[in-house]
């Protein structure tokens, strides 16, 4: 079958490529995640997605075939949120962990799913697996109050395949986007997706739209999903993929730099302790981000899409 047609339209360079529609980039992923095209097929793919940039169409035609292939985590009438996290840890601790557990902490059911994107970086499963949380072996449902760790590759190996390519070609490509946006449930849950860069913060503003997603968005600390502990970035929240700004960004100068630990996992796992035994508090923007996550997961049924 291949994808060399597909190739052809998205290869073109940045001015001259033309987009796919959502049941082409459906019928590409699916191919791709099916592993029936060559190596090189794959790498072409990546590099000129790369350059030219993914639409909203795009985008959610690659979560539609993604989709389609997760096995996914049952969570039947459980306010579930979703949580993840492939970037880790390299100036500042990853605190993802840490909002997990404050989420449990709140009778919320959380899932995180990642896996290591790159080997000189802390990743929360590290930092999880300090505080006695393993990545799960197998798919089973999730319980309110409960955090669960599953590795992408569990989740869908053709993802996770596709992912690593970026070990061999040293960019960043489309499933770096999708995981950030995926809910790996089989019911509504809330996904709560982070940008490094402006420019993906328009991107996935437009996707969460076009497929009527329930998700908080924000520009996440060194691309994971917490708040950045040092200031408050702005959130929004997407209802059935219907905006709202929840949260303005904290504005002025620092009065004080928060008390962080390492970025090691041994450092953060303890400090991420000490917060949850009352002995540090907790960060103002992770407190708020807490308490928006709490409201929106809570909301009306009728509210939150798969």
């Amino acid at each position: 079958m291949g994808i060399a047609n597909y190739i052809k339209e998205i290869g073109r360079g940045k001015d001259g490529a033309r987009p796919l529609n959502r049941e082409q980039a459906a019928d590409l992923m699916g191919q791709v995640l099916d592993g029936a095209v060559t190596d090189l097929e794959v790498g072409a793919f990546c590099l000129a997605m790369r350059i030219k940039g993914e639409t909203p169409q795009e985008m959610a035609g690659f979560l539609d075939a993604t989709r389609q292939r997760t096995q996914l985590v049952p969570n039947a009438d459980q306010p579930t949120v979703v949580l993840p996290s492939y970037n880790g840890a390299r100036k500042l601790p990853v605190l993802t962990p840490l909002l997990a557990l404050l989420l449990a902490r709140e009778g919320l059911a959380v899932l995180v799913h990642g896996m290591a994107t790159e080997n000189s970086r802390t990743s929360t499963q590290n930092v999880l697996e300090t505080l006695g949380i393993r990545a799960e072996l197998a798919i089973e449902p999730i319980a309110i109050g409960s955090v669960r760790y599953f590795p992408t590759g569990l989740l869908c190996p053709g993802l996770a395949r596709l992912l690593d390519v970026r070990r061999v070609v040293g960019l960043r490509n489309p499933a770096h986007s999708l995981v950030k946006l995926m809910n790996p449930c089989s019911h509504a849950a809330l996904v709560v997706g982070s940008y490094t860069h402006p420019e993906y913060a328009k991107s996935m503003a437009a996707t969460l739209q076009l497929v009527q997603a329930s998700a908080l968005l924000l520009r996440g600390t060194e691309g994971e999903p917490v708040a950045d502990p040092r200031r408050t970035p702005a959130m929004d929240a997407f209802a059935n993929g219907q905006a709202q700004r929840v949260q303005e960004a904290q504005a002025g100068p620092l009065a004080q730099l928060p008390d962080l630990p390492p970025p090691d996992s041994a450092s953060t796992g303890r400090w991420i302790e000490s917060v949850l035994n009352g002995q540090r508090p907790v960060p103002e923007s992770i407190a708020l981000q807490v308490s928006h996550l709490v409201r929106l997961a809570r909301a009306p049924s009728s509210s939150m899409t798969p």
